[in-house]
């Protein structure tokens, strides 16, 4: 599956702007999102509190409509564990 395609259908706040989750064609780890949090529609995302009040519908979405596209995920997902 390429990950241009890859859904996110597992996620868990693990503190601050910390996420694992776990995508549909099985591949799963920790991303932290701090560096992404910029812009008018990331903002109140910067409150950890608000920031763990995603849900998850193909990717991680929250109240005000922000989103993060689950490609950028994906990626980081892969990169993380390469580094490990």
């Amino acid at each position: 599956m390429s990950h241009e395609l890859a859904e996110v259908i597992d996620a868990r706040h693990l503190g601050e702007h910390r996420v694992w989750v776990k995508f549909d064609d099985g591949l799963e780890g920790e991303v932290d999102l701090s560096d992404l949090l910029r812009g008018p529609v990331f903002e109140p995302l910067k409150d950890p509190a608000y920031f763990a009040n995603f849900t998850v519908d193909w990717t991680l979405t929250w109240p005000n409509g922000a989103d993060i596209a689950p490609e950028s995920l994906y990626t980081r997902v892969l990169k993380a564990k390469r580094s490990a």
